[in-house]
């Protein structure tokens, strides 16, 4: 059974185009509630159909929505598709017409023109779901005559009015204010304790922001704290450490040429290649005399910030020769050797 006209009907539910391919497409508009004068009748919301013969290429919506439904391939559904084309072409060519439940029906005209006519019976604009077309009966407005009872009762009104509005003119009338002032004198209280409400609430908001900035302000400087001992604690790590050797040695007196290549700081160029900081200088001197024996022109350079004494390779007056000397001592030495820009 070939249920393509059940698919197409579903999907013009939720589409303005549903194109059967090979055929042509169905395109829907939207026409607002209309009242038709003559009969009276009252007619909801619609999606009017239209069909358009030009529009026959595939664009896989009402194959992949079959395919889906009947749980088989995207082949074939195509050619189903296909198929109840064929036999829609084969009954207009014998002069019949096509019925499309739902959507309208197929013919062929006198001058040999595909016509189609678009059914009434379904609505499918779902904002309009459950309305339904009715006729209603026509109204009928009859005007009152004015019965000589009431003329009577509108011109005794009338002369009483004139009455009123002439001794209102001969007759001063005099207004106490200090009776009217006093009728409702709750109101000034009300509108006073208002105010004093508002005038307490913009206080105790601003006493609320301006202690949630000190709160701020405490917990960005309690935070800087933090970090910076943080900072001062870290300890440096050596990532092959050699083995301990006791030794037992005779402590010498520190010559002057030691004391000044641990203490002497040298202002040879701007750019230096730190080899560490520490936080006792003693251990920065061993570091010092550690690279010189290694051939470094080492030296201290002074304490940073953060309390610690920190140990250069060499210095440098020119940036390319450190960045290139940074780069050997990374690959050969320590690789978290970094350069420091700083006159001394």
């Amino acid at each position: 059974m070939n249920n393509t006209a059940k698919y197409i009907s579903e999907l013009l539910y939720r589409y303005e185009c549903v194109i059967l391919p090979g055929f042509g497409a169905f395109l829907t508009k939207r026409q607002p509630a209309m009242i038709q004068e003559s009969t009276h009748a009252f007619f909801p919301p619609q999606k009017l159909i239209s069909f358009n013969s030009q529009l026959q290429n595939n664009d896989g919506l009402l194959a992949n929505y079959m395919a889906s439904a009947e749980n088989i391939s995207y082949t074939d559904a195509v050619a189903k598709i296909q198929r109840y084309v064929l036999s829609l072409n084969n009954k207009m060519a014998l002069g019949q017409r096509v019925e499309l439940d739902g959507i309208g029906s197929f013919f062929t005209s006198v001058e040999d023109t595909l016509q189609f006519e678009p059914s009434q019976d379904t609505n499918y604009l779902t904002e309009a779901f459950g309305l339904n077309s009715f006729i209603s009966p026509s109204i009928v407005r009859e005007e009152e005559k004015a019965t000589p009872k009431v003329v009577m009762a509108q011109v005794t009104r009338e002369a009483y009015k004139e009455k009123v509005q002439a001794i209102e003119e001969t007759t001063p009338i005099a207004f106490t204010p200090e009776r009217r002032h006093n009728e409702r004198p709750y109101l000034k209280y009300a509108a006073a304790a208002a105010i004093l409400v508002g005038v307490v609430g913009f206080i105790g908001l601003d006493q609320f922001n301006k202690q949630v900035d000190l709160e701020n302000d405490r917990i960005s400087v309690n935070a800087e704290k933090e970090i910076e001992n943080r900072i001062q604690e870290a300890t440096f790590e050596i990532a092959s450490p050699l083995p301990a050797i006791n030794l037992t040695i005779i402590k010498a007196k520190e010559t002057s040429s030691e004391k000044s290549t641990t203490t002497t700081v040298s202002t040879s160029g701007k750019y230096h290649i730190v080899a560490g900081a520490y936080r006792i200088k003693a251990n920065a001197n061993k570091k010092v005399v550690k690279l010189k024996n290694k051939g470094f022109d080492a030296r201290l350079i002074g304490v940073n910030k953060y309390g610690l004494h920190q140990v250069v390779y060499n210095s440098y007056e020119n940036r390319l020769e450190a960045l290139k000397s940074l780069q050997n001592i990374k690959k050969q030495q320590d690789r978290r050797a970094w350069l420091l820009v700083e006159e001394l």
